[in-house]
């Protein structure tokens, strides 16, 4: 009965280890809000070229975690973290599987102070298209978001 118990203990102890593990692989909430904060800064002092090239230099990544900039009106993806293709493109019509709408959204929520807007979107470790929570804030004429893969 103890030898049982003692295995037990060492799978469950694994299983532990293991769900820590892929945890660790992915960002959270507090580091994204985090890391909109660090590109906050950044912009603050070196302005927007030095931060929009760094951010699509992937400067800023971690792990799943990236930025990226859209002008306020949310018509311009500015810089991005995960897609260089992106920068450039007007994207406001931009639909996520489910039909919302979410550039407009992140625009919106970013004009209105700030916060969290939930939507789908491709993991770039992944590959799959995975619900994610981005966090954005206004900084001068543009939005900046980081999101977390839920």
């Amino acid at each position: 009965m103890l030898r049982i118990f003692a295995l037990l203990t060492v799978l469950l102890a694994g299983a532990a280890v293991s769900d820590a593990a892929v945890a660790a692989e992915h960002g959270t909430r507090d580091q994204a809000v985090a890391m909109v904060k660090r590109v906050e800064t950044m912009f603050q002092k070196d302005g927007a070229d030095a931060t929009f090239k760094a951010i699509t230099a992937r400067t800023f990544n971690d792990r799943d975690l990236y930025p990226f900039v859209y002008t306020l009106d949310g018509t311009d993806c500015v810089a991005h973290g995960a897609n260089s293709a992106m920068v450039g493109k007007n994207l406001i019509g931009l639909k996520d599987q489910d039909g919302k709408f979410l550039i407009r959204e992140l625009s919106e929520t970013a004009k209105k102070g700030g916060g969290w807007v939930d939507y789908k979107w491709p993991n770039p470790i992944t590959k799959l298209i995975e619900a994610k929570s981005s966090y954005v804030e206004r900084i001068g004429d543009f939005f900046v978001g980081v999101g977390v893969y839920r």
